[in-house]
Protein backbone atom coordinates (compact mmCIF):
# COMPACT_ATOMS: atom_id res chain seq x y z
CA UNK A 1 0.00 0.00 0.00
CA UNK A 2 1.37 3.70 -0.83
CA UNK A 3 1.37 6.18 1.67
CA UNK A 4 -1.19 8.57 1.73
CA UNK A 5 -1.12 12.09 0.73
CA UNK A 6 0.68 11.32 -2.77
CA UNK A 7 -0.23 12.12 -6.03
CA UNK A 8 0.61 10.96 -9.67
CA UNK A 9 2.53 14.27 -11.15
CA UNK A 10 5.15 12.34 -12.96
CA UNK A 11 3.55 9.96 -15.58
CA UNK A 12 5.31 10.18 -18.87
CA UNK A 13 1.77 10.54 -21.36
CA UNK A 14 3.79 10.66 -24.76
CA UNK A 15 2.73 12.64 -27.57
CA UNK A 16 -1.17 13.44 -27.97
CA UNK A 17 -2.55 11.77 -30.92
CA UNK A 18 -4.98 13.04 -33.59
CA UNK A 19 -8.67 11.49 -32.62
CA UNK A 20 -11.16 9.97 -35.15
CA UNK A 21 -14.53 9.93 -33.62
CA UNK A 22 -17.41 8.43 -35.25
CA UNK A 23 -21.52 8.61 -33.75
CA UNK A 24 -23.93 7.41 -34.01
CA UNK A 25 -23.01 4.00 -35.03
CA UNK A 26 -26.26 1.83 -34.68
CA UNK A 27 -26.02 -1.88 -33.56
CA UNK A 28 -29.14 -3.67 -34.03
CA UNK A 29 -30.97 -5.21 -30.79
CA UNK A 30 -33.88 -7.24 -30.59
CA UNK A 31 -35.98 -7.15 -27.47
CA UNK A 32 -34.12 -3.81 -26.34
CA UNK A 33 -37.27 -1.65 -27.65
CA UNK A 34 -34.41 0.39 -29.14
CA UNK A 35 -31.25 0.27 -31.15
CA UNK A 36 -28.16 0.78 -29.38
CA UNK A 37 -26.43 3.63 -30.36
CA UNK A 38 -22.62 3.94 -30.12
CA UNK A 39 -19.54 6.52 -30.32
CA UNK A 40 -16.52 5.05 -31.31
CA UNK A 41 -13.04 7.42 -30.65
CA UNK A 42 -9.46 6.29 -31.68
CA UNK A 43 -6.44 7.72 -32.72
CA UNK A 44 -5.73 8.30 -35.52
CA UNK A 45 -2.56 6.74 -35.97
CA UNK A 46 -0.81 3.61 -33.80
CA UNK A 47 -2.04 -0.33 -33.70
CA UNK A 48 -2.99 -2.98 -30.98
CA UNK A 49 -4.97 -0.50 -29.56
CA UNK A 50 -6.60 -1.22 -26.31
CA UNK A 51 -9.90 -0.85 -25.66
CA UNK A 52 -11.85 0.84 -23.23
CA UNK A 53 -16.00 0.42 -23.16
CA UNK A 54 -17.43 3.11 -21.10
CA UNK A 55 -20.74 3.00 -19.27
CA UNK A 56 -22.13 6.76 -19.02
CA UNK A 57 -23.99 8.08 -15.46
CA UNK A 58 -27.57 7.60 -15.11
CA UNK A 59 -29.43 10.05 -17.79
CA UNK A 60 -26.19 10.71 -19.83
CA UNK A 61 -25.50 9.36 -23.25
CA UNK A 62 -22.92 8.69 -25.65
CA UNK A 63 -22.05 12.43 -26.22
CA UNK A 64 -20.80 12.40 -22.22
CA UNK A 65 -17.71 12.26 -20.51
CA UNK A 66 -15.43 14.11 -23.31
CA UNK A 67 -12.89 15.00 -20.77
CA UNK A 68 -12.27 11.21 -20.31
CA UNK A 69 -12.91 9.82 -23.64
CA UNK A 70 -10.89 12.21 -25.42
CA UNK A 71 -8.24 11.64 -23.48
CA UNK A 72 -7.94 8.68 -23.48
CA UNK A 73 -8.46 8.10 -27.10
CA UNK A 74 -5.64 10.78 -28.19
CA UNK A 75 -3.66 8.38 -25.56
CA UNK A 76 -3.47 5.27 -27.68
CA UNK A 77 -6.87 3.92 -26.63
CA UNK A 78 -9.79 3.01 -28.69
CA UNK A 79 -13.10 4.39 -26.61
CA UNK A 80 -16.31 2.79 -27.57
CA UNK A 81 -19.47 4.77 -25.20
CA UNK A 82 -23.18 3.18 -25.78
CA UNK A 83 -26.19 5.12 -25.28
CA UNK A 84 -27.86 3.43 -22.16
CA UNK A 85 -31.96 2.86 -22.17
CA UNK A 86 -32.09 5.49 -19.15
CA UNK A 87 -30.43 8.69 -21.04
CA UNK A 88 -32.24 12.18 -21.66
CA UNK A 89 -32.21 11.56 -24.93
CA UNK A 90 -34.28 8.31 -25.25
CA UNK A 91 -36.59 10.15 -22.78
CA UNK A 92 -38.63 6.75 -21.66
CA UNK A 93 -42.03 7.11 -19.61
CA UNK A 94 -41.79 6.34 -16.19
CA UNK A 95 -44.20 4.39 -16.17
CA UNK A 96 -41.91 1.94 -19.10
CA UNK A 97 -42.12 -1.68 -18.66
CA UNK A 98 -38.47 -1.83 -19.18
CA UNK A 99 -37.16 0.08 -16.44
CA UNK A 100 -37.49 -2.21 -13.61
CA UNK A 101 -34.26 -4.11 -15.09
CA UNK A 102 -32.72 -0.84 -16.88
CA UNK A 103 -29.52 -2.18 -14.89
CA UNK A 104 -29.90 -5.23 -16.90
CA UNK A 105 -30.25 -3.67 -19.83
CA UNK A 106 -26.86 -1.46 -19.85
CA UNK A 107 -25.40 -4.66 -19.26
CA UNK A 108 -26.11 -6.61 -21.66
CA UNK A 109 -25.87 -3.35 -23.78
CA UNK A 110 -21.69 -3.72 -23.39
CA UNK A 111 -21.83 -7.16 -24.03
CA UNK A 112 -23.36 -6.17 -27.22
CA UNK A 113 -20.38 -3.92 -28.04
CA UNK A 114 -17.96 -6.21 -27.34
CA UNK A 115 -19.84 -9.11 -29.38
CA UNK A 116 -20.18 -6.65 -32.62
CA UNK A 117 -16.54 -5.20 -32.45
CA UNK A 118 -16.16 -6.39 -36.38
CA UNK A 119 -18.83 -3.81 -37.19
CA UNK A 120 -17.41 -1.29 -34.76
CA UNK A 121 -14.09 -1.37 -36.11
CA UNK A 122 -14.99 -0.89 -40.07
CA UNK A 123 -17.11 2.17 -38.81
CA UNK A 124 -14.11 4.08 -38.16
CA UNK A 125 -12.37 5.01 -41.32
CA UNK A 126 -8.68 3.54 -40.85
CA UNK A 127 -9.30 1.62 -37.59
CA UNK A 128 -9.22 -2.05 -39.56
CA UNK A 129 -7.00 -4.27 -37.91
CA UNK A 130 -5.48 -2.28 -35.37
CA UNK A 131 -7.60 -3.28 -32.38
CA UNK A 132 -5.93 -5.41 -29.58
CA UNK A 133 -8.83 -7.68 -28.57
CA UNK A 134 -7.12 -9.12 -25.65
CA UNK A 135 -6.65 -5.70 -23.89
CA UNK A 136 -9.95 -4.48 -23.37
CA UNK A 137 -11.30 -2.42 -20.10
CA UNK A 138 -14.66 -1.07 -18.96
CA UNK A 139 -15.31 1.95 -16.91
CA UNK A 140 -17.89 3.70 -15.64
CA UNK A 141 -18.85 6.27 -13.66
CA UNK A 142 -22.00 6.14 -10.66
CA UNK A 143 -24.77 4.31 -12.59
CA UNK A 144 -22.03 3.48 -15.13
CA UNK A 145 -19.38 2.19 -12.10
CA UNK A 146 -22.23 -0.40 -11.13
CA UNK A 147 -22.77 -1.68 -14.82
CA UNK A 148 -18.61 -1.91 -14.95
CA UNK A 149 -18.76 -3.70 -11.52
CA UNK A 150 -21.36 -6.39 -13.00
CA UNK A 151 -18.93 -6.75 -15.68
CA UNK A 152 -16.15 -7.44 -13.28
CA UNK A 153 -17.94 -9.60 -10.82
CA UNK A 154 -20.16 -7.55 -8.84
CA UNK A 155 -23.64 -9.55 -8.01
CA UNK A 156 -27.07 -7.38 -7.76
CA UNK A 157 -28.85 -9.35 -5.06
CA UNK A 158 -32.80 -10.59 -5.10
CA UNK A 159 -33.59 -8.35 -2.25
CA UNK A 160 -35.98 -11.84 -1.16
CA UNK A 161 -33.98 -14.85 -2.11
CA UNK A 162 -30.27 -12.83 -1.38
CA UNK A 163 -29.50 -14.21 -4.81
CA UNK A 164 -27.28 -12.83 -7.60
CA UNK A 165 -27.01 -14.03 -10.53
CA UNK A 166 -22.94 -14.14 -12.31
CA UNK A 167 -22.54 -10.81 -15.34
CA UNK A 168 -19.17 -11.17 -15.58
CA UNK A 169 -17.10 -10.72 -19.03
CA UNK A 170 -13.64 -12.80 -18.95
CA UNK A 171 -13.14 -10.68 -22.19
CA UNK A 172 -12.62 -7.91 -19.53
CA UNK A 173 -9.67 -8.00 -18.11
CA UNK A 174 -9.73 -4.85 -15.92
CA UNK A 175 -11.78 -1.71 -14.61
CA UNK A 176 -12.50 1.73 -13.59
CA UNK A 177 -15.56 2.54 -11.46
CA UNK A 178 -15.67 6.31 -10.65
CA UNK A 179 -18.14 7.41 -8.36
CA UNK A 180 -19.77 3.93 -7.53
CA UNK A 181 -22.28 2.97 -5.40
CA UNK A 182 -21.76 0.74 -2.13
CA UNK A 183 -23.90 -1.71 0.02
CA UNK A 184 -27.74 -1.57 -0.53
CA UNK A 185 -29.73 -2.18 2.39
CA UNK A 186 -29.78 -0.44 5.72
CA UNK A 187 -26.96 1.55 4.03
CA UNK A 188 -29.72 2.88 1.51
CA UNK A 189 -32.03 5.98 1.95
CA UNK A 190 -35.26 5.61 1.84
CA UNK A 191 -35.61 7.02 -1.24
CA UNK A 192 -33.08 5.04 -2.94
CA UNK A 193 -34.59 1.62 -1.15
CA UNK A 194 -38.03 2.20 -3.02
CA UNK A 195 -36.69 3.42 -6.01
CA UNK A 196 -33.61 1.99 -7.10
CA UNK A 197 -34.06 -1.41 -5.32
CA UNK A 198 -31.15 -2.85 -8.05
CA UNK A 199 -28.60 -0.54 -5.46
CA UNK A 200 -28.27 -3.93 -3.50
CA UNK A 201 -25.04 -5.04 -4.79
CA UNK A 202 -22.36 -7.79 -3.26
CA UNK A 203 -18.32 -6.86 -4.22
CA UNK A 204 -17.45 -10.44 -3.11
CA UNK A 205 -17.09 -12.08 -6.78
CA UNK A 206 -16.15 -8.78 -8.25
CA UNK A 207 -12.45 -10.59 -9.04
CA UNK A 208 -11.22 -8.53 -11.84
CA UNK A 209 -8.42 -6.09 -11.35
CA UNK A 210 -10.23 -2.29 -10.99
CA UNK A 211 -8.96 1.47 -9.90
CA UNK A 212 -12.05 2.87 -7.79
CA UNK A 213 -11.92 6.47 -7.94
CA UNK A 214 -14.00 8.24 -4.81
CA UNK A 215 -14.80 11.57 -3.90
CA UNK A 216 -13.80 12.40 -0.09
CA UNK A 217 -16.82 14.85 -0.12
CA UNK A 218 -19.21 13.08 -2.18
CA UNK A 219 -22.01 12.67 -0.10
CA UNK A 220 -24.73 10.90 -1.88
CA UNK A 221 -28.59 11.15 -1.11
CA UNK A 222 -29.10 7.82 -2.06
CA UNK A 223 -27.26 6.47 1.25
CA UNK A 224 -27.16 7.07 5.08
CA UNK A 225 -23.84 6.40 5.55
CA UNK A 226 -21.91 9.67 3.65
CA UNK A 227 -19.00 9.90 1.35
CA UNK A 228 -17.11 6.41 2.77
CA UNK A 229 -20.17 4.60 0.89
CA UNK A 230 -18.52 5.20 -2.82
CA UNK A 231 -15.07 3.42 -1.44
CA UNK A 232 -16.94 0.14 -0.45
CA UNK A 233 -15.82 -1.49 -4.06
CA UNK A 234 -12.55 -1.21 -3.23
CA UNK A 235 -12.80 -2.57 0.40
CA UNK A 236 -15.21 -5.19 0.30
CA UNK A 237 -13.97 -6.82 -3.29
CA UNK A 238 -11.06 -9.76 -3.40
CA UNK A 239 -8.03 -9.61 -5.81
CA UNK A 240 -5.83 -6.58 -7.40
CA UNK A 241 -7.63 -3.17 -6.44
CA UNK A 242 -6.64 0.00 -5.99
CA UNK A 243 -8.87 3.17 -4.82
CA UNK A 244 -7.79 6.82 -5.54
CA UNK A 245 -9.53 8.98 -3.15
CA UNK A 246 -9.67 12.91 -4.24
CA UNK A 247 -9.96 15.71 -1.58
CA UNK A 248 -12.72 17.52 -1.89
CA UNK A 249 -14.55 15.65 -4.65
CA UNK A 250 -18.46 15.36 -4.99
CA UNK A 251 -19.85 13.18 -7.79
CA UNK A 252 -18.77 14.79 -10.59
CA UNK A 253 -15.25 14.05 -9.22
CA UNK A 254 -13.87 17.68 -10.63
CA UNK A 255 -15.97 17.96 -13.79
CA UNK A 256 -15.55 14.71 -15.62
CA UNK A 257 -19.55 14.47 -17.30
CA UNK A 258 -18.85 16.94 -19.93
CA UNK A 259 -17.11 20.18 -20.63
CA UNK A 260 -18.83 22.57 -18.83
CA UNK A 261 -21.73 20.91 -17.91
CA UNK A 262 -24.64 21.95 -15.51
CA UNK A 263 -24.41 18.63 -12.64
CA UNK A 264 -20.84 19.65 -11.95
CA UNK A 265 -20.38 21.29 -8.36
CA UNK A 266 -17.06 20.73 -7.80
CA UNK A 267 -15.66 22.27 -11.16
CA UNK A 268 -11.49 21.34 -10.73
CA UNK A 269 -9.14 21.27 -13.60
CA UNK A 270 -6.36 20.19 -11.99
CA UNK A 271 -8.80 17.23 -10.35
CA UNK A 272 -9.39 15.79 -13.78
CA UNK A 273 -6.42 16.15 -15.21
CA UNK A 274 -5.55 14.12 -11.94
CA UNK A 275 -8.03 11.37 -12.72
CA UNK A 276 -7.17 11.43 -16.87
CA UNK A 277 -3.87 10.69 -15.56
CA UNK A 278 -4.21 8.20 -13.17
CA UNK A 279 -6.71 6.27 -15.47
CA UNK A 280 -4.20 5.77 -18.18
CA UNK A 281 -1.79 4.82 -16.25
CA UNK A 282 -3.73 2.12 -13.78
CA UNK A 283 -5.14 0.70 -17.27
CA UNK A 284 -1.60 0.17 -19.11
CA UNK A 285 -0.24 -1.60 -15.82
CA UNK A 286 -3.48 -3.74 -15.93
CA UNK A 287 -4.04 -4.69 -19.28
CA UNK A 288 -0.05 -5.58 -19.55
CA UNK A 289 0.80 -2.57 -21.59
CA UNK A 290 3.44 -0.85 -19.32
CA UNK A 291 4.17 -0.92 -15.68
CA UNK A 292 6.67 1.85 -15.57
CA UNK A 293 3.71 4.70 -15.21
CA UNK A 294 2.01 2.80 -12.18
CA UNK A 295 1.73 3.98 -9.93
CA UNK A 296 4.00 7.31 -10.35
CA UNK A 297 4.12 8.98 -7.46
CA UNK A 298 5.27 12.21 -5.53
CA UNK A 299 4.79 14.03 -2.06
CA UNK A 300 2.82 16.94 -2.55
CA UNK A 301 2.59 19.86 0.18
CA UNK A 302 -1.16 20.23 -1.30
CA UNK A 303 -1.97 16.83 -2.78
CA UNK A 304 -5.48 16.12 -4.63
CA UNK A 305 -5.63 13.03 -3.33
CA UNK A 306 -3.96 9.69 -2.77
CA UNK A 307 -3.60 6.22 -4.08
CA UNK A 308 -4.05 2.80 -2.18
CA UNK A 309 -3.77 -1.08 -3.30
CA UNK A 310 -4.11 -4.25 -2.45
Amino acid sequence: MTASGTVITDVDLGVSAPVVSVKPVVLPAPGRGEDLRVRVSAPATGDALPIIVFSHGFGSSLDGYGPLADFWAAHGFVVIQPTHLDSRTLNLAPGDPRTPRIWRFRVEDVKRVLDQLDFLETSVPGLGGRLDRNRIAAAGHSFGGQTTGNLLGLRVLDPETGEGEDLSDPRIKAGVLLATAGTGGADLSPFAAEHFPFMNPSFTDMTTPALVVAGDRDDSPLTTRGPDWMADPYFLSPGAKSLLTLFGAEHSLGGIPGYEVKETTDEHPGRVALIQRATWAYLRHALGIEDAGWPALLESENPLGRIESK
